[in-house]
């Protein structure tokens, strides 16, 4: 199956090298693109497509609101943040608001197509060392599903704090790959959490994993 990106970003040039990256891959493909935060939302709704690349810093509307606005649609598409700066509170912020993950716009072409591909499945985390670099040296947080997590939903969660896919939680607590999946719902229905980012950082945020 061909995934269908957009591309959301005010400059010209980005957009181009983006596009020509990603239409050179066979199973990906752009479907269309916006100049800023405020023409995303007509884009997805028109074009359906399954991963978003949102530029955080755009005028008018920023990728932060661009991102609350596609996450309250009823299938929204995953959204990977493409930034300048790796430390930026707007990339925390942005993942927060509901983004799966983010690239610096320096990233290598093939690592740009990995990381789609890789939000565009779910199952495992972008970058978590850098999501944990983000989260370290922000006040804690009340989370109150955290305290509903059994013993085996915690250490599900702890693992996907470090970015392991579920094939990869079920070799290291030796069990079946579907019980893993089990687990994961589990613990993104009893945090509230869209995706596995939003629950690693319920679980940062809540101070059940410490990002130091």
């Amino acid at each position: 199956m061909t995934l269908r990106v957009v591309i959301a970003d005010d400059e010209d040039l980005i957009r181009a090298g983006l596009r020509i990256i990603i239409d050179s891959e066979p199973e990906l493909t752009v479907v269309g693109e916006a100049a800023d935060g405020a023409a995303v939302l007509p884009v997805v709704r028109r074009e359906r497509p399954d991963v978003v690349l949102m530029d955080v810093r755009m005028p008018a509307v920023d990728g932060i609101q661009a991102t609350r606005t596609l996450m309250a649609l009823d299938d929204p598409p995953k959204v990977l943040v493409v930034t300048t700066f790796e430390n930026d509170d707007y990339v925390y912020d942005a993942l927060r608001a509901g983004a799966d993950g983010f690239l610096l716009k320096r990233t290598r072409p093939e690592e740009l197509v990995r990381a789609i591909k890789l939000v565009a499945t779910g199952e495992s985390l972008l970058f978590p060392a850098a999501i944990r670099s983000l989260a370290a040296g922000r006040p804690t947080t009340d989370v109150p599903g955290i305290a509903r997590l059994t013993s085996r939903e915690g250490d599900v969660l702890r693992l996907m704090t470090r970015g392991l896919s579920n094939g990869e939680i079920a070799a290291e607590l030796v069990v079946g790959q579907e019980t893993v999946k089990t687990h994961v719902g589990n613990v993104l229905t009893k945090l509230g959490a869209r995706d596995r980012t939003q629950a690693v950082i319920a679980a940062y945020e809540s101070g059940f994993v410490s990002p130091r």
